[in-house]
């Protein structure tokens, strides 16, 4: 048993979405509290849960139109009529709720209807002092977002580049909120609607001892909130379109790179601005979360920016940014930032240095572990750190089953017979490497729920690259039972993660 048993923990990684529920998606509702009952009855430390901003395109969870904003999906419809916000007899369910896959379009056209009808029942009341105290205490964005939905919504859908000059550059935006102001009301009652489950939710997991492992994306999607509310904080043109573009250079897995399209941050401007908007953005997730982690964590140190006009990121430059600089100004605000720095691929020695000095967790994968020279690979179990998160994968790889039988070569899979002294077989690979995992000196790790059900690649939530059928794998009711927490228990207790 470590002799760091008093750090060491476990913890699982399910996105909301994926959650059990009668009405087409998981959302903040009793499946959500009876998960917390299964972590806590197997031994978990950690609920890791994705993004949970409204998404813009793709269903992806880091593609959002603001960085701060709830989604409408993830609604308690139970819960609204528990707490009055809705009759019984407004539940009418006019969609075909798939338990395996969520739907996203027409669930999250159902869950706005539901919050359209509760706010006129709520707009009729005298008492809405709870209400005004959400919309004081979360006016450094709340104003923006809900204006922001509400023309977007006016304009056709439209990109806020393509509206009209005067709202577009926010000269005319008086004029709209005056005849609109209804709508952008209702839009702040659907957050506070969305806040106040979730703020039920944490706490119920913080009294069972479980942490929320969220996460924050480095880049904000172009058409949103955020880049209208503050485009000077953004390399844009006259026009407030991007100048320069994010993603990272060609290397062994893509000759031309990967052009993610962002715009991306001008750190001079945040500089002059004391930083505040990264300030806010970060104490806001730091509210809702327990632990964060911050994908594409290099970016805080170095950007690719690849010309606006370019289809490929082959012609991008690495441009500084000043992380050290904006992580000092941080702790100036919190005696610690419980932050995990997403570090997988190639990272640089100024990166470690900054994950060094702040403290900061890194990330290793166990179906990583077995390619080339072992002994100097760094997600060899011999090669693992304390202070990191080992994940036997990520959402955004195959399960391990779905990786042991179609992406592990012979030679491979060799190296993990060897390591782990049997044969394995695809029945068992998941089920191994948790083994594998739970014996690591690493402080904490993150099991994906599809390898603790030892489930195959139909299972797997995303596939980089591929623009369908992403994000909608589902647990079925009672997939997970209790007997299988117990089993879990009994091998976190075994490995002193309890």
């Amino acid at each position: 048993m470590s002799q760091n048993q008093e750090t060491r923990s476990s913890g699982i990684l399910l996105h909301i979405t994926s959650l059990p529920s009668k009405f087409g998606v998981g959302d903040f509702g009793p499946s959500a509290f009876e998960f917390v009952d299964l972590l806590k009855q197997a031994g978990q430390t950690h609920w890791q849960i994705l993004p949970i901003n409204p998404t813009s395109f793709g269903n992806s969870p880091y593609s959002c139109t603001s960085a701060f904003a709830i989604s409408p999906l993830f609604v308690s419809p139970e819960f609204m009529i528990r707490d009055g916000f809705l009759e019984e007899g407004e539940l009418e369910v006019d969609v075909e709720c798939s338990p395996h896959h969520v739907q996203y379009s027409p669930v999250l056209n159902f869950k706005i209807s539901l919050l359209t009808k509760s706010y006129t029942r709520f707009s009729r009341r005298v008492d809405k002092n709870e209400y005004e105290k959400f919309c004081i205490a979360n006016s450094y964005w709340l104003e923006d977002f809900c204006l922001f939905t509400v023309l977007k919504n006016h304009f056709g859908g439209h990109s806020w580049s393509e509206w009209p000059e005067g709202v577009k550059k926010r000269n005319t935006v008086e004029r709209y909120l005056e005849r609109m102001g209804e709508l952008v009301d209702q839009e702040k009652y659907f957050q506070f609607v969305l806040f106040r489950q979730w703020s039920e939710l944490q706490k119920y997991c913080r009294d069972n001892e479980i942490r929320i492992f969220g996460d924050v994306a480095l880049y904000v999607n172009h058409d949103s909130a955020d880049v209208w509310a503050h485009p000077e904080f953004f390399k844009l043109d006259q026009e407030m379109n991007p100048v320069v573009v994010a993603g990272v250079p060609p290397d062994y897995f893509s000759a031309t790179g990967q052009r993610w399209g962002n715009p991306v941050f001008d750190w001079n401007v945040l500089r002059e601005n004391d930083y505040l908007w990264w300030l806010k953005r970060l104490k806001h997730s730091l509210n809702l979360f327990d632990l964060v982690r911050i994908d594409h964590f290099r970016g805080f140190l170095a950007a690719w920016e690849i010309p606006a006009s370019d289809s490929t990121a082959e012609n991008g430059r690495w441009q500084e940014c000043p992380g050290v600089e904006f992580f000092s100004r941080l702790l100036k605000e919190f005696e610690s930032i419980p932050v995990v720095a997403e570090d997988l691929g190639v990272i640089t020695q100024d990166v470690k240095d900054a994950m060094l000095q702040f403290g900061f967790s890194g990330m290793k994968l166990l179906i990583f572990a077995f390619d080339g020279d072992i002994s100097q690979n760094p997600y060899s179990p011999d090669n693992h750190v304390k202070n990191c998160i080992l994940y036997t994968g990520t959402h955004d790889c195959n399960t391990v089953r779905g990786w042991f039988e179609e992406e592990l070569g012979d030679e491979a899979k060799v190296k993990l017979e060897n390591i782990l002294g049997k044969k394995v077989e695809a029945s068992t690979a998941a089920e191994e490497m948790i083994i594998l995992a739970m014996r690591s000196i690493a402080d904490t790790v993150i099991l994906p729920m599809q390898d603790v059900l030892g489930l195959g690649s139909d299972a797997r939530m995303n596939c980089p690259g591929i623009a369908e059928n992403n994000w909608e794998w589902r647990l079925l009711p009672g997939q997970w039972s209790n007997d299988d927490a117990e089993k879990l228990a009994a091998l976190t207790k075994a490995h002193g993660r309890c």
